[in-house]
């Protein structure tokens, strides 16, 4: 889906997203001292919000400016100060490294997906993390919801091979969401994570 197609799918709902973070974002993240974050295809920022709420000075970066003008709105109500960027995650870089680099759910074919890991990397300052979670190759013959294209998915050992040299992967695994349906049954969803710290430097 282009700019203009997920403009027109946030301006049609309240939110599109849940308003609260991740849970796996919330897990792994919440014990990382604040310093500089970027959350890269933020959609409406709910990840982006909740670190700011911790003290991160996070940036928002995403392709949808009605996506990034509802996360702003929610934010003034929050009190928090968020930086928010329309731009191309793909090719947008910040203007210094950053300590936490968050990429959750976007899904691109290989030739992109190897540019925004690239790109993700490349931002992340010496001793930073970058965090990565989206929907697992797995999820389409076993799980509910996400992408329909294997194109599209990913595995945690295929994400490990695109990290640039040097690159400590500390959790690298497919992991588990439950789901509720419209009927308020349970179902289980798979996602793919991986956690890496990039090389200290110097």
């Amino acid at each position: 889906m282009d700019a203009a197609g997920w403009n027109a799918r946030y301006a049609a709902s309240e939110l599109v997203w849940s308003a609260t973070p991740n849970q796996y974002v919330e897990a792994r993240l919440a014990s990382l001292p604040p310093g500089r974050a970027v959350d890269l295809g933020a959609g409406e920022g709910r990840n982006a919000l909740w670190l700011a709420g911790l003290g991160w000075q996070a940036s928002a970066v995403d392709f949808s400016d009605a996506g990034l003008a509802k996360g702003a709105a929610i934010a003034e109500r929050l009190g928090v100060e968020i930086d928010w960027v329309c731009a191309d995650v793909l090719s947008w870089a910040p203007v210094e490294p950053v300590d936490l680099t968050l990429v959750a759910y976007l899904q691109f074919p290989l030739a992109e997906r190897r540019r925004l890991v690239a790109n993700a990397c490349a931002m992340t300052a010496p001793g930073g993390t970058l965090f990565w979670i989206s929907h697992d190759s797995h999820n389409l013959p076993h799980g509910v919801g996400g992408p329909q294209d294997p194109s599209l998915l990913t595995t945690a050992d295929e994400l490990a091979t695109l990290l640039d040299e040097g690159w400590d992967v500390i959790e690298a695994s497919r992991v588990e969401r439950q789901v509720t349906a419209a009927d308020a049954t349970r179902e289980t969803a798979y996602d793919t994570l991986l956690i890496a710290r990039a090389p200290a430097g110097g």
